[in-house]
C-alpha cells in the first residue's frame, strides 16, 4: 500500500498523525474486503487552495473541508469485479502494481475549525475526513437519504474500530 500525503501547509505533520492517517486508511481497506494493494494520494491545503478546487470542480465557491477525486466508477460501492474485466494498466500504477484508488484533499484550517465546532479533537477529525473520503474513493455517496445514512453507519464503524469515537 502507498498512501502519497503532500503537505502545502505549514501545518507539521508529526509521526502520530502519519500513523493516525495509515491506520484509518487500512482500516477502510479492511472494511471494504478491497483485494489489491493500493495507492492514495493525500493533499494537505489551505482554504485559499481548497476554496479554488471547489470552484474549479464543483463551482461552490467557498473552502471546504475535504474534496474526493475517485479514479474509479463502481457499479455498486466497493465492488471491485470491474477491474479484472478491463485492461490493469487504466486502474494500476504498473510501477507498482497497486490499484490506484484517487486522492483526497483535506483542509487542515478546516480540520482545526470545525475539531473545535464539534468538541473533539483534530485527531478524530483528521480520522473522520479521511474515513469519509476513503468511502467516496470506494463509490459511496450521500445523494439522498438511504445512501447518507448506510455511508455514515460504515463511517462510525470504522472510525470505532480506529478508536475516534466521539
Amino acid at each position: 500500500m502507498s498512501i502519497i500525503v503532500t503537505n502545502d501547509t505549514s501545518f507539521e505533520m508529526t509521526t502520530k498523525h502519519t500513523e493516525l492517517i495509515n491506520k484509518t486508511i487500512e482500516e477502510c481497506i479492511l472494511h471494504e474486503k478491497c483485494p489489491f494493494d493500493v495507492e492514495i494520494s493525500i493533499f494537505l491545503v489551505n482554504n485559499k487552495e481548497i476554496k479554488e478546487m471547489n470552484k474549479e470542480h464543483r463551482d461552490i465557491d467557498t473552502p471546504t473541508d475535504v474534496l474526493s477525486f475517485p479514479l474509479l466508477e463502481y457499479d455498486e460501492p466497493g465492488d471491485f469485479s470491474f477491474v479484472d474485466e478491463v485492461d490493469d494498466s487504466e486502474y494500476f500504477n504498473l510501477d507498482t502494481n497497486e490499484l490506484m484508488l484517487g486522492d483526497i484533499v483535506i483542509s487542515i484550517e478546516k480540520a482545526i475549525e470545525q475539531a473545535e465546532t464539534y468538541g473533539h479533537s483534530f485527531e478524530r477529525e483528521l480520522g473522520f475526513l479521511i474515513v469519509h473520503s476513503m468511502l467516496h474513493l470506494f463509490g459511496y455517496d450521500h445523494i439522498d437519504e438511504y445512501e447518507t445514512e448506510q455511508m455514515f453507519k460504515i463511517q462510525e464503524a470504522i472510525l470505532e474500530k480506529v478508536g475516534l469515537m466521539r
